[in-house]
């Protein structure tokens, strides 16, 4: 660390600290471009939504069940988002909430591809 005559990294580190848990220093709420951005997703996301909803109306399986709560989780980082540029979410609560739907999505494709892909656990049966 470079301490020395002339070199005042205490105050600037403490000033970022306290600025950062005041919730202050480059946040995003009442960004009206980052808004945009998001209620643009957001519809979009929605449309998806719909769609994955109706083909599931339609097919009635376990495969369509789980694209549609993953397009559904994509829908709700949208809402959250838009609620953090609000204001209305807290960023702690923005990241924790949009982090786990992050990993509900990976997770839920993921078991939707490895469930009911050719050769998987369930159609040991039929292999043979």
């Amino acid at each position: 660390m470079c301490s020395g005559p002339g070199v005042a990294t205490e105050p600037v580190i403490r000033s970022v600290l306290t600025a950062s848990a005041a919730g202050g220093g480059g946040g995003v709420e009442g960004s009206l471009p980052l808004l945009g951005v998001v209620l643009v997703a957001g519809v979009g996301t929605g449309l998806l939504f719909l769609v994955s909803l109706v083909a599931y109306r339609r097919r009635r399986t376990g495969q369509y069940a789980l694209i549609s709560v993953a397009v559904g989780a994509l829908l709700a980082r949208s809402i959250v988002g838009a609620g953090t540029v609000l204001g209305v979410v807290p960023m702690p609560v923005h990241h924790f909430v949009e982090h786990s739907l992050d990993f509900l999505v990976s997770a839920v494709v993921l078991y939707a591809v490895y469930a009911y892909a050719p050769g998987s656990v369930g159609d040991d049966a039929t292999a043979d």
